[in-house]
């Protein structure tokens, strides 16, 4: 049971906190397929303390997509002590510490996954956090910094002792990045010594992972990262296969271009037109993934900057597809072949 302040939640999924991608509309997108909690983007506690418009532009949060939590990172603890009082002000339903983040400017200055070089240290920043806010704090981490410096376990239960409310732990090591296979059998091994809420990251792609996480590790969430990024529908697909045993959602056209206009034209409403547009681009791939065609549609959406000719085209793109599905031929009378773009 994934129980954080008031969320209580069997099996729950959780998206990932993602610098440049869980802006509000893709965690609204993610929200309206069935995440259960949804994170912002990591927000660096000095662009905080220094009132840094950019990076308050990412605590903001709304409504409907509760629970939501926020997710700071740094590596000087007085300056992650307020940047979690200003974080509160925002009123999410948790403060989450960042100290998995893998990335070379991040971890070693200290910040991210940099902070399990000293478990002692950021014990100290944790419950510093703790005890200067009023809402639950929990934290994102990693199994080790390297091979030969896997300390979760111990740091799992300096973290509970302190008055983290939960842990998502990231099954590789720092110096593993993204590479390699994750251990999930890390998981239970810190569910063993402690009595907090414990989610798995790592390896999450698709909905028979999320099941297979829950039916071989003792986890009480998912959290998944890159594997929403290209299917915001694994969500819905990961609550159909834990509850009736297969997934039923059929990923058509219809759904790829409809959810891909509704989370463009949310984000336009909240960025502008232009902003959001051209920074879309990078969704088109995942959208639009094995559909007919897609690779000269890809290159007609890169050169738009308005949502008018956007959504035209891809609307007229849609009923393209339905004929081309329909007669099983494409343009030149060919057998339909999907391609991935």
């Amino acid at each position: 049971m994934f129980k954080v302040g008031s969320i209580q939640i069997d099996k729950a999924l959780l998206l990932a906190p993602m610098e440049d991608v869980t802006d509000i509309s893709f965690r609204n997108v993610c929200k309206g397929f069935g995440a259960d909690v949804v994170y912002t983007e990591f927000v660096n506690s000095e662009g905080l303390i220094r009132s840094v418009e950019k990076t308050h532009k990412k605590l903001k949060i709304t409504e409907s997509e509760r629970p939501v939590g926020i997710q700071i990172y740094g590596e000087n603890l007085e300056s992650m002590v307020s940047a979690a009082k200003i974080a509160e002000r925002e009123n999410p339903d948790l403060i989450d510490i960042n100290a998995g983040c893998w990335v070379k400017k991040v971890a070693n200055r200290g910040a991210g996954a940099g902070l399990l070089k000293d478990p002692p240290y950021l014990q100290k920043m944790v419950k510093e956090i703790v005890d200067s806010v009023s809402l639950p704090v929990t934290v994102k981490t990693r199994i080790g910094w390297d091979n030969d410096s896997i300390m979760i376990v111990e740091i799992a239960k300096r973290l509970e002792d302190v008055g983290a409310k939960a842990l998502t732990i990231h099954c590789r090591t720092r110096q593993m990045g993204h590479s390699g296979d994750p251990d999930w059998e890390w998981i239970d091994r810190v569910k063993e010594v402690v009595d907090i809420p414990v989610a798995l990251n790592g390896g999450v792609f698709s909905a028979e992972d999320v099941k297979k996480v829950f039916d071989s590790t003792k986890a009480d969430a998912v959290m998944i990262a890159r594997g929403a990024i290209a299917n915001p529908w694994i969500f819905q697909e990961a609550k159909e296969i834990l509850s009736q045993g297969f997934v039923s959602l059929t990923l058509t056209p219809e759904i790829r271009i409809t959810t891909a206009l509704r989370h463009l034209k949310e984000s336009i409403e909240i960025k502008g037109e232009r902003r959001a547009v051209l920074e879309f681009r990078k969704y088109y791939s995942s959208y639009l993934k094995g559909l007919y065609g897609v690779s000269q549609i890809r290159q007609e959406m890169m050169k738009l900057i308005e949502y008018k000719p956007i959504e035209e085209r891809l609307l007229c793109y849609m009923e393209e597809l339905k004929i081309y599905n329909d007669k099983q031929i494409d343009p030149l009378g060919e057998s339909l072949r999907i391609t991935e773009g």
